[in-house]
Formats: structure tokens, sequence, C-alpha cells
């Protein structure tokens, strides 16, 4: 078989599409057809892959309308408005990783339980996966879309240069199993790192990568907050902390403009790269760097991102709107979209068609980007996600490490901002 090549994919929530708008459900259009609105954030890459089009063919009675809000920090405050008021919800709505949970646990009732669909079955999906958007009595009420395994996008010239070495097999052996080995050879590097280049793009990157790969963050099985006392949370802090207050850094908050150029430019040797970040950094590294990057395993399987779809019960085309929503996340939708996207797969049997399992990236010097996401998902841990990892994560980073990075913030300075920025907002 032909190995896919896989095009640009861009980050849910950071990116952008050219439909915009708020969805609302509709019973039928002018050609007697049934209109299912699906109402996201960012980039799902439904269309862009053609799956619309392809239901579409397969349902002459169907129409899909799809509506999208750049952010998640936008849209998902308007979802839980319109949730509240059972009026002006699509008839599918996207649900991010970080805020499954507290939809799980708050706004169940409002969602159907999609674990009764036809066609749906719970063994297409990592358990872990499933688990997140399924209630303590078994009701489901999100199908996965994505995940988000980890691993390293490195520039070979930048390590050629440094003296490391440049294969992908043993990149991965400098840092396997350990984040604190990652943060090694990053000293390594800088001794004989090339003008202007720093280890890492970010403090912030680098603590969501390595926390990321731990069972437990900020919440513990019983829904506790914990992030303080939490000893991953300690070690994943540790490593970015001290990544930035010895300059390994480049000084960067990701997902900016500051930090896209940054990327043009090649002013950085590594990135944490889960599945979907290899689209950005082909968008904005360019023809420039193209054969440049390589992609290595991270040293902790772990995961970074991925989103769910529901289908709220207020909808006007129910019934509809699930059989819409198992076809679009079963897995051989998913091996398609990885295919056309590089959105990777939450449904394992999917890693076993030729388009996962054979996929390459031409931009990353044809790296076997199949195996080695699909070797990372096999490996991460069931993680427990609790109804505001997204705030303690985003003040961490923000009000904390990213402050030693500008402003040459004490890590324990920063870490008590940091703290008190978490606790104010959980307050709220």
């Amino acid at each position: 078989m032909a190995a896919a090549a896989i095009g640009t994919s861009l980050l849910a929530g950071c990116a952008s599409d050219e439909d915009t708008g708020s969805g609302t459900g509709g019973s039928g259009d002018s050609d007697g057809k049934t209109v299912i609105t699906v109402g996201l954030f960012g980039t799902f890459g439904f269309k862009e892959a053609g799956l619309y089009e392809e239901y579409e063919r397969l349902n002459p009675k169907v129409k899909i309308q799809q509506t999208v809000i750049e952010r998640n920090e936008n849209y998902y405050p308007q979802l839980l408005t319109r949730l509240a008021s059972n009026s002006g919800l699509a008839d599918i709505q996207g649900i991010e990783v970080g805020n499954i949970a507290e939809v799980t646990a708050t706004q169940a009732d409002k969602f159907a339980d999609l674990s009764k669909a036809g066609g749906v079955s719970k063994s297409d999906y990592f358990d872990w996966k499933w688990n997140q958007a399924t209630t303590k009595d078994g009701k489901t009420i999100g199908l996965g879309t994505d995940i988000g395994p980890m691993a390293i996008c490195y520039r070979k010239d930048h390590f050629q240069a440094a003296g490391l070495p440049t294969d992908r097999e043993e990149v991965g052996k400098l840092w396997a199993g350990d984040w604190q080995k990652y943060l090694d050879t990053g000293k390594r590097f800088m001794q004989n790192a090339p003008e202007g280049v720093a280890w890492v793009d970010s403090a912030g990157g680098l603590f969501n990568a390595a926390i990321s790969s731990s069972a437990t963050r900020y919440y513990d099985e019983q829904g506790e907050v914990i992030y303080k006392s939490n000893p991953e949370v300690k070690k994943a802090w540790d490593i970015a902390a001290k990544a930035a207050s010895e300059g390994m850094t480049d000084k960067k908050e990701q997902f900016t403009p500051p930090w896209d150029k940054a990327i043009n430019n090649g002013t950085f040797a590594t990135i944490s790269c889960p599945a979907w970040m290899l689209g950005y950094i082909q968008d904005k590294g360019g023809a420039k760097g193209k054969n440049k990057w390589d992609v290595a395993p991270a040293p902790k399987p772990g995961n970074w991102g991925g989103s769910f779809l529901g289908v709220p019960e207020a909808g006007k085309n129910k019934e509809e709107a699930i059989k819409l929503a198992a076809w679009l996340t079963a897995p051989t939708q998913q091996a398609k979209l990885f295919a056309k996207r590089g959105s990777f797969p939450s449904a394992p049997k999917s890693y076993e068609t030729p388009e996962v399992a054979d996929a390459k990236h031409e931009y990353f010097e044809n790296a076997p980007i199949g195996k080695i996401f699909a070797d990372a998902a096999e490996g991460i841990p069931t993680q427990v996600i609790g109804p505001k990892d997204q705030i303690i994560q985003e003040n961490i980073t923000r009000s904390g490490l990213l402050q030693v990075e500008q402003k040459g913030l004490s890590p324990d300075k920063a870490w008590a901002a940091a703290t008190k920025t978490v606790d104010n907002a959980l307050d709220e």
C-alpha cells in the first residue's frame, strides 16, 4: 500500500475556519432535505477532508451545515449558555477534552446517550477515551474524535551543529523513559548550540507535555483539587522552570505571532509534538523548514488534546444527528481524517488501516508518523480529568512559567504567583 501523505492539520481551538457564527438546529430546507447543523470550535477537519460530502452522497436526503467559532475559550461559554436555555444549539456540538469532565458531570441530562447509537461500539475506542465522556451511571454523552499522542519534533540541522545524533531512533534513545534526560540532552545541546538557537520553544509547552504523560494531574479520583500537592505536577514544573531559568527556552508563548515567527526562523531545536502539531509546524515553518524537521518518540507516552462530538437533547434533528455523529467518529472515518488532516484517531481499530499504519510525513523527512504515534497512543496512561483542568493548566503556564521566561521571576516566586491565580480562578 502506498503510504498516506499527511497534509496540514491545525490545532482545534487555535485555528480558524472559513465558517463562523453560531449553530441552530433546523428541520429541513427548501429541497425537502433534513438539515443537520454541526457547531464546532477551531478546525476539526471534517469538511476539509470531504467527510460531509461523502455522508451527503450516502444519504441524499441529508444536508450538513457547519458553523465554527475560532477559539474554544469563546465557544465553550456560549455552549453552556445555550445548554442552560435549551435553545440555539446545533444538532451536533463539539466538546474539547479540557471541558469534557465538567460537561459530563453537570450537563449530562442535556445530551443524548450515544452508547446506544447504531454502529457504535465501546470496544472501538480506548477505554480511557470512552470513559472521559461517560457518567457514573453509564451514559455516554460524547464520542471521541481524536487524541493527541506525544512525540518530540526536532531540527536535524541544529542537532548536527551541536554535535548530537540526528537519526530519529538514536535521538529517541537520548531521553527514553525520563523527561529529566530530555533536559540533560538540552544542556548538552546548549554547550555547542548554533548562535541564537534555544533548546526548546517554551516552558509552557514543555510543562504541558511532561504533565500529559502522568495519570494524575490536577484532580484525584475523588474529584478533589490536588495540583499543589501532586508530586507529578511538581516534577513537570521543575523540569519546565529549570529550562526557563537556565535560558534553554525561546521565551515565546505558544500559539502567538512571535511563536509562529520563531518556528519559521528556526530559533529553537525541539518542541513537544502531539500529532496535531505536525501540521502547525508545516504551516508556520513553510518551504524553508521542509526536511530540516524530524520526529522522535517522546520520553514518555502522553496525551495532549482531543475532542468529542455530542448530540444535545434539544436539537431539532436528534435521531439523524446521532447517526451522523456515530459515522464521523467510526474507525474508518477517523482513518480518513488522519490521512487528510493529521488528526490522530481515538479508535485503535483504525491503526490497522493503511491510512494510519503506513503513514509517513513528507515534510518531516518521511518520518513514519503512523507507527510513532500509534505506539505512543498505546502507552497513554488513563488520566484523571477534572472539571477545571484547562483553567489550572493555563494559569500555571501563563501566570507562572511565562513570568520566569520573560520577566526573570524565580521559579519559587512564579509558582506562588501561579497558584494564587489558579486558586482565585477556582473560587469564582
